[in-house]
């Protein structure tokens, strides 16, 4: 009898088995980098819209910094370290140099549902996706932010000449066009950039609302612009090619599917909680507030254009710069 009983829970045991392994749940390893933030609630809406849509059945793990540092989350997407990762452009535009053009100072002030739009044209255009392709890489969603601005120590800016010599931690194509009025681009790991601005390694930073809040450049800054208009990063949600081809059709919907619904929240959520959150902080912080004269911004657009048509010939011989240099250029001017 005992061995009966035994063998009976020895069967009922392997059938689970058996039907827990049909029903298991699909997981998915998402590698982001700090902490849950506006910066990553694309992603943090799109693994609670799947994971609903599945009944469970398919999972994205977030994980912050548990499984690369944030300037390898595209090598570990090559060689399937994880299935999903979070990266910004510029952090090697080597790796990536064809969406770098939507990074390039288009000196446009679009609303971030546009700017998602435009992003989501951008990497469907043909020579982006073979520019990913080498990485094993499909670029899932966008990671849309508003115009980048500077928040800086010192004598409230007065004139343009007032960035020569200003050492300012920001991506390319701001730089591009700073580095012409004299400022100094200075790499600095964002966890460092408060710090860093409090010891004088650099004078300033050109962030999104969401990373100065993060990075807390109000507490130490004593002036910031308010329609620099030069752009902003392009920080993109990329899955592995292979996982994604593997996954169950219902599954693959499941993600896909939810794409629009997750960013459509993104954006919602940054502009009434984000924006509105550093707008309120930088009266209470008592910065001057920069806005550039109507004859500045001509000139900071005149330099901008020559950062664009720049771009276009150092990377004419890779790819068809020009033609995708025109592609998102339309698109920015589409409004």
């Amino acid at each position: 009898m005992k061995g009966l009983k035994t063998a009976v829970i020895a069967s009922m045991a392997m059938a689970g088995l058996v039907a827990g392994e049909v029903q298991a749940a699909t997981e998915w390893n998402v590698s982001l980098w700090g902490k849950r933030r506006a910066f990553t609630e694309n992603v943090e809406k799109l693994a609670e819209l799947v994971e609903a849509k599945t009944n469970g059945e398919f999972k994205l793990n977030i994980s912050y910094g548990g499984l690369s540092k944030s300037r390898e989350n595209l090598d570990g997407i090559s060689f399937g370290a994880f299935e999903m990762a979070q990266f910004c452009s510029f952090y090697h535009s080597d790796k990536n140099p064809t969406i770098t053009v939507t990074e390039l100072p288009f000196s446009q002030d679009v609303s971030l549902a546009r700017v998602s739009e435009i992003y989501q044209e951008v990497f469907e255009h043909p020579v982006v996706k073979k520019d990913l392709a080498r990485w094993n890489a499909t670029l899932l969603m966008p990671t849309p932010m508003p115009q980048y601005n500077i928040v800086s120590k010192g004598e409230p800016l007065t004139a343009l000449e007032g960035f020569d010599g200003l050492r300012v931690r920001g991506p390319g194509g701001i730089m591009g066009v700073l580095g012409k009025l004299g400022a100094v681009k200075t790499g600095v790991p964002f966890a460092e950039v408060r710090q860093s601005m409090d010891s004088g390694v650099i004078d300033a930073a050109s962030f999104a609302p969401h990373a100065h809040l993060a990075a807390n450049t109000l507490a130490v800054g004593q002036w910031a612009t308010t329609n620099l208009n030069l752009g902003s990063a392009n920080c993109p949600v990329v899955v592995n090619t292979d996982a994604l081809e593997m996954l169950e059709p219902a599954h693959r919907e499941a993600l896909l599917g939810s794409v629009d619904e997750a960013l459509d929240y993104y954006v919602q959520n940054y502009e009434q909680n984000t924006t509105a959150k550093y707008e309120a902080a930088l009266k209470e912080q008592g910065l001057t507030q920069v806005t550039f004269t109507p004859e500045q911004t001509a000139k900071l657009n005149e330099l901008a254009d020559s950062v664009r048509q720049e771009w276009v010939k150092k990377y004419a011989g890779q790819f068809d710069a020009q033609a995708l240099f025109d592609f998102t250029a339309n698109l920015f001017a589409e409004k």
